[in-house]
């Protein structure tokens, strides 16, 4: 049983919280916050963007600390969920490492690409997995896609187009400070970044237009990523330019030799709307819907965490959370800043 404590206690913290309960192997012993409400089991006033709303929560059986270096010296823990906000993630996943422990932290790895760079060379010099928690790969759809194209049961990936918009983003403090949280060209964006350096690898370069919001940061953008060696074109578009009544929109075409695959996601005045359901084309013209099952937005944390915690467990290299591909997704970002700001196609490697 790998046991495992959370660093802070606001959505993020909480949304990782129900999805451990829901996985095999791993259990939360320990929580870390300075909120002494939270600390007590009322988290009520936790709200994000999609999910539950917190609630009054029994925390008898977990240990409770208001501070870090205390958690880290939990000689209990195996595993570190750091849940913090990005301008804390470096200092936190160095202390992690160094204290010992396995560690998990949310996306992005850092907002500084220096930064990342350091945390990546010192979890290569330990013996503890050092994961970044990209969550995209294991929403349904994305892991039917990803299982699609590495499967090779309907051929070669010929080419994609992925898109991730959304309104102004209001939800808390740190996301309106753009030097904490990179704005939507890093925050948003570096979801499909790490969505496809992971599915087609990293491009040799790329060349973006869209608006910068200030320095390197973006607040939306296309791009289209270049790969000398392979006969593929994939594209993304993203960042805040919708307005507030479409405040949140997904989805990809993806394009196979033998098979085509489409879906798109919306929420439209406050509501869930999908306009393309996961939906499979395949070579002989027929179209069907991807029966998913029951699909709830936790189950994809929950699959997550349990790839951290079995990668842990069976000593495996943990691909789909690794720090090197979480670095690179980041340095994508960056590379399309200056490509905007140059207006010229910009070597990655």
């Amino acid at each position: 049983m790998i046991k495992i404590g959370i660093v802070g206690i606001g959505f993020m913290g909480m949304i990782h919280y129900y999805g451990i309960q829901r996985g095999k192997g791993a259990e939360v012993v320990a929580i870390c916050t300075r909120d002494p409400k939270k600390l007590a089991g009322d988290w009520t006033g936790i709200q994000g963007n999609f999910g539950p709303r917190g609630g009054m929560e029994d925390l008898s059986n977990i240990r409770k600390y208001n501070d870090i270096d205390e958690l880290l010296a939990d000689g209990e823990i195996d595993l570190v969920d750091i849940c913090l906000p990005t301008h804390l993630h470096k200092s936190v996943s160095i202390a992690s490492l160094q204290a010992g422990k396995h560690t998990l932290v949310e996306k992005p790895i850092s907002i500084d690409i220096d930064d990342a760079n350091e945390i990546v060379e010192l979890a290569e010099q330990t013996d503890k997995e050092f994961m970044v928690a990209h969550v995209l790969p294991f929403f349904a759809e994305y892991a039917y896609a990803k299982q699609a194209v590495e499967s090779g049961e309907y051929g070669e990936l010929l080419g994609a187009h992925f898109k991730r918009i959304i309104s102004k983003p209001s939800w808390s403090r740190d996301i309106a400070d753009i030097e904490k949280s990179g704005g939507p060209g890093i925050d948003l964006h570096i979801h499909d970044t790490h969505f496809i350096q992971l599915l087609c690898g990293v491009p040799d370069a790329v060349f973006s237009q869209g608006k910068l919001a200030g320095g390197n940061f973006l607040d939306f953008l296309t791009t289209q990523y270049i790969y000398n060696d392979k006969e593929l074109t994939v594209s993304c578009s993203s960042g805040a330019i919708s307005q507030k009544g479409r405040a949140f929109s997904h989805g990809f075409e993806v394009f196979l030799e033998k098979a085509t695959l489409l879906f798109d996601f919306s929420t439209l005045a406050g509501e869930p709307s999908t306009a393309m359901p996961l939906t499979l084309i395949t070579e002989d013209g027929n179209v069907e819907q991807v029966d998913l099952g029951e699909v709830d937005p936790i189950d994809a944390f929950t699959a997550e965490i349990q790839y951290a915690v079995d990668a842990i467990d069976w000593e495996e290299e943990p691909t789909a959370l690794s720090g090197v591909g979480a670095r690179d997704a980041l340095l994508l970002c960056y590379k399309e800043a200056e490509s905007v700001k140059t207006g010229k196609v910009v070597a990655v490697r």
